[in-house]
């Protein structure tokens, strides 16, 4: 199966050999985002609710840029520095979907890139 990536200049610039996301059929994998503000290239001030708002912001903008939008997202990822974190990043997260909501998994991990809180990463699929 061929991959094919997408980038959008609205979203932050990959930090490492990866791409903002890849088409595989009908399925886009959006790599993962932290709450960097694309225009300055750092991760934004705030809690855990902004940081997740940024993300979701991050995500937007690739998932827009492949043709979709959120109301294709069909799974979500999300990595917490801290479990204490999840009822404001549940707060953010519920603002950003309507129903059906898509499948989601959140893990706590030891550290994320550049000092963030929150990373999300996402699966759309075509219509």
């Amino acid at each position: 199966m061929a991959r094919t990536s997408t980038h959008s200049a609205h979203a932050p610039k990959a930090i490492g050999p990866y791409s903002q996301a890849i088409w595989a059929g009908d399925l886009l994998y959006c790599s993962g985002q932290t709450p960097i503000d694309p225009a300055v290239g750092t991760l934004i001030d705030g809690n855990v609710e902004a940081q997740t708002q940024r993300c979701f912001d991050n995500l937007q903008a690739v998932v827009e840029s492949a043709g979709l939008t959120m109301d294709d997202v069909i799974k979500c990822n999300v990595y917490l520095i801290d479990m204490a974190d999840f009822p404001h990043m549940n707060t953010a997260y519920g603002t950003r979907f309507s129903e059906p909501y898509p499948a989601r998994t959140t893990v706590a991990v030891a550290a994320l890139p550049l000092g963030a809180r929150v990373e999300i990463e996402l699966v759309a699929k075509r219509p």
